[in-house]
C-alpha cells in the first residue's frame, strides 16, 4: 500500500501550534510526469551498484510501500515537530 496523508504538527512552547494534513495521492500526478527521470535514476543506480534491472524497480517499490506508519518526532529548546505518515 502506498502512503496517502502525511500529517505534520508543529507544537511552539510561544505561538501557534498547527497541524497540516497533506493529501500525498495528488502527488501521484507529478511523479507520472517525473517517471521518466524515476527510471533515468534507476538505470544509473543500476549501473553504478550492479543491481539487476527488476531488483532495482522493486527495491524502490517496497521502499514506497514501507512508507506508511513512519513516525518522525525532532524536538530542540520547545520546539516540536512531528511528521506522521499514514
Amino acid at each position: 500500500m502506498t502512503p496517502n496523508i502525511a500529517i505534520v504538527h508543529l507544537k511552539y512552547p510561544h505561538g501557534p501550534n498547527f497541524r497540516l494534513w497533506l493529501p500525498l495521492f495528488l502527488l501521484w500526478i507529478p511523479a507520472i510526469l517525473l517517471a521518466p527521470f524515476v527510471l533515468l535514476g534507476l538505470l544509473i543506480a543500476r549501473l553504478v551498484a550492479g543491481v539487476s534491472w527488476w531488483q532495482s524497480i522493486a527495491t524502490f517499490w517496497e521502499l514506497l510501500c514501507s512508507l506508511p506508519g513512519t513516525d518522525v518526532r525532532v524536538s530542540t529548546e520547545g520546539n516540536h515537530v512531528l511528521v506522521r505518515i499514514l
